[in-house]
């Protein structure tokens, strides 16, 4: 099938290819190449998750015209198209400005750089060119002021390895588009520090890191290695172990020191090597850029620490030694269908329908949204993935950002492997790994998928189909009442966007979620495999699972920012407790023990720092204290857990030092400052004790009434893995999310605005007389169609991963296929 056959969703997604027109100009050509396939078949536009040509290709779809209630027809589930008020600020580079910059880049002769495919690991080379956010107060004049659009700038990262002090530098293009009054400078106003933008690289020696240090140490005990497990890990292509440590690196009294541990790898094509660790573990101090002189420091084995080979080696064949079984690959540790296959499992599942298309619309080249009164744009970052800004109901913005920041995955364990690990997902990035969704798993079928795109090594790699878009409806109503006369009920439906990525070994799950009464919550779940411990010596610290397999017990902790205007940027954190007391009232001869309501404010940051309330016994609310309702009340939203949440359980971490102290609360409170943009830097892994962003200096003693808050949400889970986690962890309890739900901000609940309700009037044996408030009824008389219900089994072998095209020289003609993930966590 042609990208531009059908006008599916699936389709319609699978057509924008984010590769965007030709760049006439961009790079001289002395006679242009014939247009591939694709470019004739239409995919172009700004290099977003949308495309032009789907746009139009929706309007046509839909005729051109808004939809009504009166429908002719229920054939083509379509996707309604609409203009955003204003371009999207937050939008992603085109494919021609990318282009443009990494030239410009490349023509600067004081930033010396090679392309990736040429650089060695003593040159300077591109890691990252995308738009650089814009500051707040410029992006609101714009939105709301009708002032000018902000000043497009790119944000850059450089690998800077062409000189004995590696590092990274953040430096910011522009104004763009590139013309003669573009420039660089060094990006350090929203870090907290002030290093010119640079952070250390901690990873510049990868590749000498395995051939010439641990391959080799690794080759020195192969007698041992294939004693113990009929495996060797050399760096050879018959390796059949794999050699992999702690992250980050440990950064004490200015040494770097690396645990590195050995891992049994896979039989066959399942990614379960994080699954299979064999619990023997070397110290190296690999300090500077020259392996002559780092230095090995021993090995682990049991519990038992030999400081030399020789010394493991003599003790290793000497009689007596205890040798623990390995963890070997099999069926328990892959995933697919095994056991016994119950009668009724066979029939097909219930699906859900959008019997009259999409009830949400979509501007599709500016990632703009609305549904029922809502409406957002969309950003999409390497780093964090997806975001939302400008949310707004009813008109009225209630949030202008609502964004992951970082997921840390904090391991303990008896091993200094698991001991050694505090994952910062942000240095892989979220967006890398935003692969395509599975229809009729991921979302429903009936979803519009969109794709996402990200700059790396000289390309611009698009994941297709890897946002959703859909309505649902919940599995209970979201109003009902029942007396002797009548039944009132509602219908609960709700509009989610959605994305996967699987950073490694997990796969993260992210829903941002809508409801009729103007509640908005932000979800996420976690899949994949878990990365185990070996069991001996691990039992404080997790469940032995399989033969020689402990769980190794972990925090996932997930940062987000919420940056609420509501009614105004002047915004104050309110808190509301219930709290026992007891009072003697005039109507009661004795005290009475009882409950009242405790109001206070947060005044300062000082006071910013807190965890959910006990017992669930105190409500956080943002609210305008210079807009009451008519009652006197403040109006506001109120923020709570939507689903378990939780903060890291480590104190004062020996591997994270000041790279995450975000991590330590449920909730953090900071004036807004275009300074503090994010709670930490992807590059934090690499310093942890001068990091880019210490996020505790956020908290400086502000005043917080009456100002523009940020707050900076946990969601996250305490997972001590059990036998149900194998092959992998399931998300009906990995799950966290948090809610944000009007408070007193409306004078009643907007679920009444639906018309999907219906109120009964019945009693004494009389007919039902029923009021549907005007809704649609696709099973009446009058129905002008039926629903097409989706297919049973999907077109899944549409399942075609990443569109790559090269950047510099600049080639959109020839796109191939290609997709990378994360080989190891």
């Amino acid at each position: 099938m042609g990208l531009l056959d059908s006008v599916s969703p699936r389709a319609i997604a699978t057509s924008a290819l984010l590769l965007g027109s030709l760049a006439q100009g961009v790079f001289a050509r002395p006679s242009p190449e014939p247009k591939s396939d694709w470019v004739r078949k239409g995919p172009g536009g700004s290099g977003g998750y949308f495309k032009k040509k789907v746009h139009d290709q929706i309007r046509r779809a839909v005729g051109g015209a808004k939809r009504t209630a009166e429908l002719e027809s229920c054939a083509e589930t379509t996707t309604t198209t609409i203009t955003a008020p204003k371009p999207n600020p937050w939008a992603p580079l085109s494919n021609e400005e990318t282009a443009s910059v990494v030239e410009w880049l490349f023509s600067r002769g004081d930033l010396n750089l090679t392309t990736t495919e040429d650089a060695t690991a003593w040159d300077n080379s591109i890691v990252l060119v995308e738009s650089m956010w814009p500051n707040k107060t410029d992006a609101v004049n714009y939105l709301d002021a009708n002032a000018a659009a902000p000043t497009k700038y790119a944000h850059v990262i450089l690998n800077n390895r062409a000189t004995v002090d590696a590092h990274y530098a953040d430096i910011l293009v522009g104004p763009l588009p590139i013309d003669s009054a573009t420039t660089w400078s060094p990006l350090e106003f929203p870090y907290t520090k002030k290093s010119g933008g640079t952070v250390r690289n901690l990873d510049a020696d990868q590749s000498a890191l395995y051939s010439e240090w641990i391959y080799p140490i690794s080759a020195s005990i192969a007698d041992i290695t294939l004693d113990l497990w009929n495996a060797t890990g050399m760096g050879l292509d018959n390796d059949t172990l794999s050699i992999w440590g702690i992250d980050p690196l440990w950064q004490d009294d200015g040494r770097v020191t690396m645990w590195s541990a050995f891992w049994n790898s896979p039989t066959g094509d399942f990614d379960d090597s994080t699954v299979l660790p064999l619990g023997l573990y070397f110290r190296s101090d690999v300090t500077g850029r020259d392996p002559s002189q780092w230095t090995f420091e021993g090995w682990l084995y049991n519990d038992i620490f030999y400081e030399t080979t020789e010394e493991f080696r003599a003790a290793y064949w000497s009689e007596g030694f205890v040798k623990n079984s390995p963890n070997v690959d099999g069926q328990w540790a892959q995933t697919g269908q095994v056991g016994k296959v119950e009668p009724l499992d066979l029939l097909p599942p219930p699906v859900q329908v959008a019997p009259a298309g999409s009830r949400y619309a979509v501007d599709p080249e500016q990632q703009y949204v609305e549904w029922m009164g809502f409406s957002f744009y969309v950003g999409f970052t390497r780093d964090a993935g997806m975001a939302l800004y400008d949310i707004r109901y009813q008109g009225e913005r209630i949030m202008y950002e609502l964004s992951l920041q970082e997921a840390l995955a904090h391991y303990a364990g008896n091993d200094p492997m698991q001991s050694g690990t505090a994952y910062l997902d942000t240095f892989y990035g979220f967006g890398p790994y935003a692969f395509e969704l599975v229809p009729g798993y991921d979302c429903p079928a009936h979803a519009t998928y969109l794709n996402s795109s990200f700059y790396v090594d000289e390309t611009c790699r698009t994941h297709i189909n890897s946002i959703c878009l859909f309505e649902f409806e919940a599995d209970h109503p979201i109003q009902r009442h029942s007396t002797s006369k009548y039944v009132s009920i509602t219908k609960n439906t709700y509009f989610v966007i959605r994305y996967v990525a699987t950073v490694g070994n997990y796969d993260y799950m992210f829903s941002y979620s809508f409801f009729l009464d103007g509640s908005i919550a932000v979800e996420v779940r976690a899949s994949g495999y878990i990365q185990s411990a070996y069991f001996a010596n691990n039992h404080d610290y997790g469940f032995q699972i399989h033969d020689s397999l402990s769980g190794s017990m972990h925090d996932h902790v997930l940062n987000f920012k919420a940056d609420f205007d509501i009614l105004g940027t002047s915004n104050s954190l309110e808190l509301v407790s219930l709290v026992p007391h007891t009072t003697t009232y005039s109507w009661s001869k004795t005290p009475r023990n009882t409950m009242k309501i405790d109001r206070k404010f947060i005044e300062s940051e000082d006071e910013g720092q807190f965890n959910w309330g006990a017992n669930s016994a105190t409500q956080v609310i943002i609210v305008n204290e210079n807009a009451t309702n008519k009652y006197g009340e403040y109006r506001g939203y109120r923020v709570l857990p939507y689903t378990g949440t939780a903060h890291l359980t480590v104190k004062g971490s020996s591997n994270l030092n000041n790279a995450a102290h975000w991590a330590e609360h449920d909730i953090v409170v900071t004036k807004r400052k275009d300074t503090e943009y994010r709670s930490t830097h992807p590059l934090n892994n690499q310093d942890t004790f001068e990091p880019p962003i210490d996020f505790s200096k956020f908290l400086d003693g502000e005043n917080l009434r009456d100002e523009d808050l940020v707050l900076w949400l946990n969601l996250g889970m305490h997972h001590i893995p059990h036998t149900g986690d194998l092959p992998n962890t399931v998300q009906t309890t990995a799950h966290s999310g948090v809610q944000f739900m009007p408070s007193n901000y409306f004078l009643e609940d907007q679920s009444r605005r639906t018309v999907n309700q219906v109120h009964i009037s019945y009693g004494e044996g009389e007919a039902a007389v029923v009021e549907r408030f005007g809704q649609f009824e696709a099973s009446s008389e009058n129905a002008t169609c039926k629903p097409n219900y989706e297919p049973v089994e999907e077109n899944l072998e549409a399942y075609v991963g990443d569109i790559v095209v090269r950047k510099f020289p600049f080639d959109p003609n020839n796109p191939f296929y290609q997709t990378d993930a994360i080989g190891k966590k």
